[in-house]
């Protein structure tokens, strides 16, 4: 069948290079794809937020299947559109992908099923979410409610900046997104990221992952959306993949069925590992960006038939297998990120890095132009590489990185630090 993928980052070239192994997939195309992209798909052109000229293209090149990257297009119901076309897809209707596209719906949902989550308040105005925040008292987390693009957070360590948080969303930056604030109690712990692949009833747990959120290493400085991840999480125990499971994963989807609206396709938690088990920070509804890019090095089996079950309700039947190997992600980012930054710098020494055996690169904000690779994104590259350990991963990702000429671009030093730790003292 002709398969088109809606996005143009890494987690998109990830999930294309994967697709593009399958028997099944005739022609690939994506929308609006990168510079890396292009090696192994067709792109074109589209705007993901262009429902009219998707389905066009759908009918134009004969499209059996539709797999949905990013957040945006999910909740502003792309795929209820598609459905409605009669052309199938993998992702969670506009009022399934709520989960992500509203913190407040999510919340109230965790509050009606007990599922672990932070305590919280939601707030339509500024002084009643500042009363609460002297209430509580720092630190505190203050969440403006809709899509922010990962920007829309705030951990604060004193009332004064949850104060100042409040207002910031409230002053219209995050347009309407910043509509109402969800503040919520600050969790101690450590974070990990979890993935299931869902059918509307049926849940199968992905393997593990976790990613660095912070710009600098030691995980200091501002948030980002991601400077690197690695697979397996050595913290998610199979013990703690069972809680999960059982205490946040199943629950939800039950939940979302019994509203009428079945979710189908990634939930994807991101869980705080708390002393008293894990508690659900937040919820998206498509695959993790860069996990995506560590989970597709890992994957042992075709993608395409995994995605296609979801749609089709018939996941339980569907086989799931991983590599033993382990695979860390390197996140390069334009100079300046997650600030401003110079966009068309030039980027060389891409063929000798991917050359290394165990690597590939995933683009995350490229474009190919008269024969150059061009960055054009603030997250760039995610140089990934697989090895028998997680240490060993992060060994030959690093060997990458020093042959690729780009003095405009950084990284993290210390992706995958935690995990290595681990299996120092497992040794």
């Amino acid at each position: 069948m002709n398969i088109l993928v809606i996005g143009s980052g890494g987690r998109e070239h990830a999930l294309c290079w994967a697709l593009r192994k399958s028997p099944l997939c005739e022609a690939l195309y994506c929308a609006p794809g990168n510079g890396g992209i292009a090696g192994v798909a067709t792109c074109t052109p589209l705007s993901p937020d262009d429902f009219d000229a998707i389905i066009a293209f759908c009918r134009d090149k004969n499209i059996g299947f539709v797999v949905v990257g990013p957040e945006d297009p999910l909740v502003a119901g792309l795929v209820d559109r598609l459905d409605a076309e009669g052309i199938a897809s993998f992702g969670p209707s506009a009022a399934a992908a709520q989960l992500e596209g509203s913190k407040g719906f999510t919340k109230d949902l965790c509050a009606e099923w007990n599922i672990p989550t932070a305590a919280y308040g939601r707030f339509p105005e500024a002084a009643s979410a500042k009363d609460f925040i002297r209430k509580k008292g720092a630190p505190i987390v203050v969440k403006a409610d809709g899509l922010a693009a990962g920007k829309g957070v705030v951990v604060a360590l004193t009332g004064a900046e949850a104060e100042a948080a409040v207002d910031e969303i409230f002053s219209g930056r995050f347009g309407a997104a910043g509509a109402e604030v969800v503040v919520e109690e600050f969790l101690e712990g450590e974070e990990a990221s979890f993935f299931a692949l869902c059918d509307g009833e049926v849940a199968l747990p992905l393997a593990t992952a976790q990613d660095h959120k912070r710009v600098f290493d030691g995980d200091k400085g501002p948030n980002t959306g991601g400077m690197g991840a690695y697979s397996p999480a050595p913290v998610m125990t199979p013990g703690l993949c069972a809680r999960a499971m059982r205490e946040i994963v199943e629950p939800t989807v039950k939940a979302m069925a019994a509203r009428g609206t079945p979710f189908k396709g990634v939930l994807y938690a991101g869980l705080m590992l708390t002393k008293d088990g894990p508690k659900l920070i937040e919820y998206n509804a498509r695959f993790g960006d860069p996990e995506t890019q560590v989970l597709m090095m890992r994957l042992d089996c075709d993608l395409l038939p995994l995605l296609i079950a979801c749609h089709e309700g018939t996941l339980a039947s569907a086989g799931l297998r991983w590599k033993d190997e382990a695979a860390l992600t390197v996140v390069m980012a334009a100079n300046g990120y997650p600030g401003g930054y110079e966009k068309n710098t030039e980027i060389r020494g891409l063929e000798a890095a991917g050359a290394i055996e165990g690597i590939a690169i995933f683009h995350a904000g490229t474009k190919a132009e008269g024969g150059k690779i061009l960055a054009t994104g603030g997250r760039v590259l995610n140089v990934t590489a697989t090895g028998a350990t997680v240490a060993e991963a992060q060994a030959r990702a690093y060997r990458a990185v020093a042959k690729i000429d780009w003095p405009e671009g950084f990284c993290r030093r210390d992706i995958g630090y935690r995990a290595i730790e681990r299996e120092k003292q497992n040794a």
